[in-house]
């Protein structure tokens, strides 16, 4: 029987071998954790403390008054050093709270486990949600009540949890299926009460066979909840792609899952949800793979949020003589960083370090109209034009073709044969349309 998956693609090297067999080990409590202010889609928070404030591990010490937005929690118990601007992964300004952690980690006082998940019904559910700061930890970071929150006149007929993680080199949710599979468990039937539905579906690819073996059994005396077994492929893990793979529906151009009654989840996302419910604990740490040829032990680790990546690269063993390049994220959508300061926020799932082996660092070419670029897209794009348009700053052409629906998983830049840098061209030209969008 054929395996699951979508039209286009790429099968790309994807080195989960050195982390895939690593359980999680607990990162050392650091000294100093920068917690930024905006770790999701939407409205950045507010500083709730100031410098000198003593703050506990699990208290608010940020939020917002917007509904697409995520409150932020002490990642550890100490007091706030500072409150300053620094860059994200990505190189925006972004406020954020400097805590120097104390000898303990004390438990903040309202922090206590806000029922079961038979006694709470679905409004709960998204409450609970909403104050535990949880969003998306596949890497998108979209607040994950604003997805349990269904629009009127919508229907949902599925909850999907993503277990694909088709990002090479990356292991967390692979690991969190084998580790925590009753907490994904009940976070995915928390999920499912949130929005109503009836029907689960765990998606896995095949390159994972005792993660598929674990959740399955799992599932043996849960009702409405299936595993399905995915191919192996790059970006199977997109929602739509996913979607499409799964249940053989098309999100539309510019639409959402929940415009085919589909809403989509992260493997570690259910589990900050079932701890959410069971412990009261918000999102304050998370799992994350440091790997790559250029790290001496790779490794999966569960760490505070707010720890830089000289901690987690020092936990690994330090870099090699040969490393030459360090990726927050992974190396189709992860971003290169410039120093070591960067600190973790809830989507970082991965700390990748390259040699010069590894990076292709050739000159690029002139087009050569071989047109790979168009056979792998996923989203059925042209590539090689939008690239060409954003180059140009041609807003009216880079609208006209769809730009827009580009959801930046690099396949063109990574099958490109004249070594163009597509994807970092289309996001160029994205961030010109929407800027264009915004100031009309």
């Amino acid at each position: 029987m054929s395996l699951l998956t979508f039209k286009q693609g790429i099968h790309p090297d994807y080195s989960k071998n050195m982390t895939s067999d690593k359980p999680f080990k607990k990162a050392a409590r650091p000294e100093l954790l920068t917690i930024l202010m905006q770790q999701h889609i939407g409205a950045p928070c507010k500083p709730l403390v100031k410098k000198g404030d003593h703050v506990d591990l699990g208290q608010r010490i940020g939020d917002s008054d917007s509904f697409v937005s995520a409150p932020i929690h002490a990642s550890v118990s100490g007091t706030v050093k500072e409150i300053k601007t620094v860059l994200t992964a990505a190189g925006r300004q972004c406020e954020a709270v400097v805590i120097e952690a104390d000898d303990e980690d004390k438990l903040n006082e309202d922090i206590s486990s806000p029922g079961t998940l038979k006694s709470l019904n679905p409004e709960n559910i998204r409450k609970i949600v909403r104050a535990a700061g949880i969003v998306g930890m596949g890497g998108a970071m979209f607040p994950t009540h604003v997805k349990l929150t269904v629009p009127e006149g919508k229907n949902v007929e599925y909850l999907v949890l993503n277990g694909a993680e088709c990002e090479p080199y990356l292991t967390v949710d692979h690991r969190m299926m084998l580790e925590r599979s009753d907490a994904v468990i009940y976070g995915l039937k928390a999920l499912m009460k949130a929005i109503g539905v009836e029907k689960g579906i765990i998606a896995i690819e095949d390159n994972k066979p005792d993660a598929i073996k674990v959740m399955e059994q799992s599932v043996l005396s849960e009702k409405g909840i299936e595993v399905k077994i995915m191919e192996t492929k790059y970006p199977q893990g997109g929602e739509k792609m996913l979607i499409k793979a799964l249940l053989g529906r098309e999100v539309p151009l510019g639409g959402l899952p929940i415009d085919v009654g589909v809403v989509v989840n992260n493997i570690s996302t259910a589990v900050a949800v079932a701890d959410a419910i069971t412990k009261g604990i918000p999102l304050v740490e998370r799992t994350v793979t440091v790997t790559g040829r250029g790290v001496k032990e790779p490794l999966n680790l569960v760490c505070p949020i707010g720890i830089s990546i000289e901690d987690l690269i020092a936990e690994a063993g330090g870099l090699t003589d040969v490393a030459v390049k360090v990726i927050l994220g992974g190396p189709m959508t992860g971003f290169a960083q410039p120093s070591l300061d960067c600190a973790v926020v809830k989507g970082t799932s991965g700390v990748l370090v390259l040699t010069k082996e590894e990076i292709d660092s050739s000159t690029p070419q002139p087009c050569i109209r071989c047109a790979r670029c168009v056979d792998v897209c996923p989203q059925f794009l042209l590539p090689v034009n939008l690239a060409k348009y954003a180059e140009h700053s041609m807003l009216e052409e880079m609208e006209k073709y769809q730009i827009l629906n580009c959801i930046e998983c690099g396949s063109c830049s990574y099958i490109c044969p004249a070594n163009r840098p597509l994807m970092q061209y289309i996001k160029l030209g994205k961030a010109e349309v929407m800027a264009n969008r915004r100031n009309s």
